[in-house]
């Protein structure tokens, strides 16, 4: 007997309520928006200890996980996709079950998982990300594992859900003798203004403990990373004639920022202001809305949220022009190479823009947000997906 509901295993976010980050954020969104009574959301959570809580009425369940290092997220995967597995087993009113797992960390593993999941008569749906064993943060044996395990989860998945058009691309060109099975399913964004008031003390404050001016600072959101293009922002922007600061807003990395430094001499410019983190949804959307012009330099990975976010906040947006910015910005940005000089040249026009000019942009960004990545819209697609009403296609 079944209880005729549909049972989703989410696995691969830390946990939630989210705090940061894009798979946590997506989880969150999509636990709490879910109005369909047929969906049942198991979501596991990254912690030092084991229980069971309910959060955006989904069933969360706390996966217990050592500090192992770089395997720590392999072991959490495993320990919380087996956790899922057990679950299942003893609650015999669970029928067809789907097992949601975000990236491809585990794919050295997935060949036996996968039979463990066809006993319980359930499903293996896999977001691939954005291409991990690219980024240069990893050392070569490590992205050669990351290169192995997406390949094998490929090859079992029963189905790729790719939140970028370019990954979905690529999945089913570089993995066609799979033959794999996709849908693309966009990464989400609201599309409202920030619940502070331009003169909200906390982004007064923010403003003038870093000396900056509403409306008239650049501004960089991501993690500070080489595949985000630091060196090359921060470079053009060094050499641009602007007056407007540029406020980096991102995570330490002060390695990186020891070698940059060494190489630009960043330090000297007053322009340049490193932010620190800001984890406060309104201040930074509050932050974005009132930036001159948002500058998005990631060149790895799917549809980016930080580049949504932007879209959906900030009049300007000076994307790097790579397939996964171009498929999202399309005609509301305007797009920056590697080659010198470009970017400086964008801030130079983007300088002089007229202000109906640079206001069509902005209406531009907002529409697209609006019409292609709602939350509301991505999560309806979702519950179609899970509830059998589409399925993905190999063409």
């Amino acid at each position: 007997m079944t209880d005729g509901k549909k049972h989703v295993f989410i696995i691969g976010c830390k946990g939630i309520p989210a705090s940061y980050g894009g798979f946590e954020t997506f989880v969150d969104k999509l636990t709490a928006l879910n109005s369909n009574r047929d969906i049942v959301y198991h979501v596991a959570c990254m912690s030092d200890r084991e229980e069971r809580f309910v959060c955006n009425g989904a069933d969360c369940f706390r996966v217990k996980v050592p500090d192992i290092g770089a395997a720590k997220a392999v072991y959490y995967d495993l320990a919380a996709l087996s956790a899922s597995l057990k679950y299942v087993r003893q609650h015999p009113e669970i029928s067809r079950p789907i097992f949601y797992i975000l990236a491809c960390r585990i794919g050295p593993f997935i060949s036996g998982l996968k039979k463990k999941i066809r006993a319980v008569g359930g499903l293996l749906f896999v977001n691939p990300d954005g291409n991990e064993w690219r980024r240069s943060k990893w050392s070569y044996p490590v992205r050669k594992y990351w290169k192995l395990s997406e390949s094998l989860i490929v090859k079992y998945a029963d189905l790729l859900i790719c939140d970028s058009v370019s990954i979905r691309r690529y999945i089913k060109k570089e993995y066609r003798k799979h033959k794999p099975k996709t849908v693309f399913i966009s990464y989400g964004t609201v599309n409202r203004k920030s619940a502070l008031a331009d003169q909200d003390p906390l982004f007064e404050n923010w403003l003038r403990e870093r000396g900056l001016a509403a409306g008239n600072y650049y501004l960089i959101v991501g993690r500070f990373v080489p595949e985000n293009n630091y060196e090359t922002m921060l470079r053009e922007f060094m050499a641009s004639g602007t007056t407007r600061k540029l406020a980096i807003i991102t995570t330490e990395n002060e390695k990186l920022k020891k070698q940059l430094e060494r190489k630009l001499h960043y330090g000297a410019d007053s322009r340049i202001v490193f932010a620190g983190t800001v984890y406060d949804t309104e201040l930074l959307m509050k932050i974005r809305e009132k930036a001159f012009a948002y500058i998005h330099g990631h060149e790895v990975g799917g549809t980016n949220p930080s580049l949504l976010e932007a879209l959906g906040s900030t009049r300007l947006n000076l994307l790097y022009d790579v397939g996964f910015n171009r498929e999202v910005g399309e005609d509301a940005a305007l797009y920056w190479t590697k080659t010198p000089g470009s970017l400086s040249s964008l801030i130079a026009y983007a300088e002089k823009l007229p202000e109906n000019e640079a206001d069509a942009y902005g209406k531009a960004a907002l529409e697209r947000v609006r019409s292609a990545y709602s939350w509301e819209l991505i999560l309806g697609r979702y519950e179609e997906l899970f509830l059998n009403k589409r399925r993905g296609e190999n063409k």
